[in-house]
C-alpha cells in the first residue's frame, strides 16, 4: 500500500506540475506583441502592482516580457530535446544492433561531442550557420543526445539477448519487425523521460547562448535577451530586469527537472520501489 501511495503522489506532483508548465507557456504565447511595446513615461519603473516585474529601460512589462520570453525558451528547448532524442534513439539502436566497427565509431563520436564544453560546441555550430534561431535549435540538437544514445544503446543489447527475441529470430521474423514489436515499446518510456530530462538543459542552453549574442536576434522576447539588456543598467540600481527573471527562469528549469523525476518514477519499477 505504500508504494501504492507513492506512485500515486508521483503521478499527481507530475500532473499539477505540468499543469504550472502549459499554464505559464499559453499565457506566454497569449500575450499580444502590442502588450509588451515600450512607453518612455513608465522608463524605469521598479515592482508595483501595476508592474509586478516593474519596466526596463524602455518602458515595457517586465513581467509581460518574461512570460513571452519563457514561452520562447520553452518552444526551442521543446523542439531542439525532440529532435536531440530522435538522434539519440537512432545513433543508439545503429550502436547495439551494428557491427563492432559501427559500434566502436559510434562510442568514439560519443566521447568526442562529450568531451568539448556544450555551450563552446553551440556557439560554434550557431556562428557556422549563421547564429538566428536555426543556428541555435542545431545546436543544441546536436549536443545533447549523448547520455540518451548511450542508455538507448545498453538497453537494447540488454533486449536482444532476451528469449522472446530469439525466439522471433527463429520464427523468421525481421529484424524490422523485432524493432516495430520487441525493442520501440520497450524503449518508449525511456525515451520520454530521457526527452522530458534534457529539457531543462536546453532551455539553459538556449537563455545562456542568447545571453551571449549569438542565438536569437536582439529584437526577440526571450530571457536571455532580457538578462543581457539588463546587464547595462546594474550600476545605476536597476536590480529587477535581471534579478525577477533569472529567478522566474531557474523557477521553471526547477519545475521541469521535478517533473522529469516524477515521470521517472512512475515508468521506473525500481524507482517506484524505493
Amino acid at each position: 500500500m505504500k508504494r501504492m501511495n507513492r506512485r500515486t503522489g508521483a503521478v499527481c506532483l507530475a500532473a499539477v506540475l505540468a499543469a504550472v508548465l502549459c499554464t505559464v507557456y499559453a499565457c506566454g504565447i497569449l500575450i499580444p506583441e502590442e502588450a509588451v511595446t515600450g512607453s518612455f513615461l513608465n522608463a524605469g519603473c521598479p515592482p508595483c502592482l501595476e508592474h509586478p516585474f516593474g519596466t526596463d529601460a524602455l518602458g515595457r512589462d517586465l513581467f509581460l516580457r518574461t512570460l513571452k520570453g519563457l514561452s520562447v525558451s520553452m518552444t526551442v528547448g521543446l523542439a531542439a530535446s525532440a529532435v536531440s532524442a530522435v538522434i539519440a534513439v537512432l545513433v543508439g539502436i545503429a550502436a547495439a544492433t551494428g557491427s563492432k566497427l559501427m559500434d566502436g565509431a559510434v562510442n568514439w563520436l560519443i566521447d568526442l561531442v562529450m568531451g568539448v564544453p556544450h555551450t563552446i560546441l553551440i556557439i560554434l555550430i550557431s556562428f557556422v550557420l549563421g547564429r538566428g534561431l536555426r543556428g541555435l535549435l542545431a545546436g543544441i540538437a546536436a549536443t545533447h543526445w549523448c547520455s540518451l544514445a548511450r542508455l538507448i544503446r545498453s538497453e537494447v543489447l540488454q533486449l536482444r539477448s532476451q528469449q522472446y527475441v530469439a525466439v522471433s529470430r527463429r520464427l523468421g521474423k525481421s529484424g524490422g519487425w523485432i524493432l516495430r514489436h520487441h525493442l520501440l515499446p520497450h524503449l518508449a518510456p525511456q525515451l520520454f523521460v530521457g526527452l522530458i530530462l534534457m529539457f531543462p538543459h536546453a532551455i539553459l542552453h538556449e537563455a545562456s547562448i542568447s545571453f551571449l549574442g549569438f542565438g536569437l536576434p536582439p529584437e526577440q522576447s526571450a530571457i536571455g535577451i532580457i538578462l543581457s539588456e539588463s546587464m547595462r543598467y546594474l550600476s545605476a540600481g536597476m536590480w529587477w530586469p535581471a534579478v525577477l527573471p533569472g529567478l522566474t527562469l531557474v523557477m521553471i528549469v526547477l519545475l521541469v527537472d521535478k517533473t522529469g523525476d516524477s515521470l521517472r518514477m512512475i515508468f521506473d519499477p525500481y524507482s517506484a520501489q524505493e
